[in-house]
């Protein structure tokens, strides 16, 4: 892994123990706005996080349904895939405000789609490609 301040290069392996971590040490009504391509590793991140979280129950992406939730961990996993939101208003039909400020972890992939509803305190993580082709270079910071 090598690190630069808020950005990191990581293989696969070391991205889901980072996403562990995160799970482990995140605290309720915490919210992840991952960006990133298609591929990059946000859905890899995210069932990395479900680990983290305790959660056994299988995480996968809920690009149809736009939202996924997972009990059973010490937190509930609040998982949104907003690709296919063609105007931040319709996350108003998901009662998103419910997820974002409950006693849960919330994960949005895609969030750049939706910048506007994000928190003040959301944590931002771009997800990029690197120069190896399991290589990844993840980026950190706050939403606002």
């Amino acid at each position: 892994m090598n690190e630069n301040a808020n950005t990191i290069t990581l293989n696969e392996q070391e991205l889901r123990a980072y996403g562990r971590a995160l799970g482990e040490s995140l605290e309720p009504g915490a919210v992840l706005a991952l960006v990133g391509d298609l591929g990059a590793g946000k859905t890899t991140l995210t069932k990395a996080i479900a680990e983290g979280l305790g959660i056994e129950e299988p995480v996968t992406s809920p690009t149809f349904t736009l939202i996924g939730e997972y009990a059973g961990g010490r937190l509930p996993l609040y998982h949104f895939d907003v690709y296919r939101i063609d105007d931040p208003d319709e996350m108003n039909v998901l009662g998103y405000e419910e997820y974002f400020y409950g006693n849960g972890l919330t994960v949005v992939e895609w969030a750049d789609k939706i910048w506007e509803l994000l928190p003040a305190d959301a944590i931002v993580i771009e997800l990029s490609y690197g120069k190896n082709e399991n290589e990844r270079i993840l980026r950190k910071r706050n939403a606002k």
